[in-house]
């Protein structure tokens, strides 16, 4: 059930100079460097890509028009790159984007109110939602994960996750 929105995605984020021309070194949260050169412009066309390169330890190095020298980079260190949820390619039957997980109501196939997916993991093997519930008698917001699967999340959409009672944790 592919889903959809104009929230932005981060997909990386700056963690610092590299050299002396205003080039950037990135922490990746897709699918790697391929996947970011789908995008000539990050943070709603405030930042434009010129040039990007795996650093071969996992993230990349980067350029953009609008930084020129080291000092202009080091003061992006920590701003997110983000793009509109809309200008990502289109999924097909029962693929997802995290973002697209994250932020959604959680109810039992029973109808129970469960909480909110907070986040998205992924241990190696497979996704794993965490789901936080409401809050409890004691104030306390208690926490469950639930397995990214057709047998645990049985459906899914704009608006909410139906997970499977037997994923149901208290």
């Amino acid at each position: 059930m592919p889903l959809q929105s104009d929230r932005p995605v981060t997909l990386a984020a700056v963690s610092g100079a590299h050299g002396v021309t205003g080039e950037v070194r990135l922490k990746l949260f897709g699918e790697g460097v391929v996947a970011l050169k789908r995008y000539r412009a990050f943070n709603h066309d405030t930042l434009t890509l010129e040039k990007v390169r795996d650093d071969g330890k996992g993230g990349a190095i980067a350029r953009f028009a609008e930084i020129a020298d080291r000092t202009a980079a080091e003061k992006l260190r920590g701003t997110t790159l983000t793009v509109p949820r809309s200008s990502m390619p289109p999924l097909g039957d029962g693929e997802y984007y995290h973002a697209d997980l994250i932020g959604l109501d959680a109810v039992s196939d029973e109808g129970e109110d469960l909480g909110v997916c907070i986040a998205v993991e992924n241990f190696g093997a497979g996704d794993v939602l965490e789901i936080e519930r409401p809050p409890a008698a004691d104030g306390k917001r208690r926490r469950f994960m639930v397995p990214m699967t057709s047998a645990a999340v049985p459906e899914w959409n704009e608006e909410r996750l139906i997970v499977a009672s037997p994923f149901v944790s208290e």
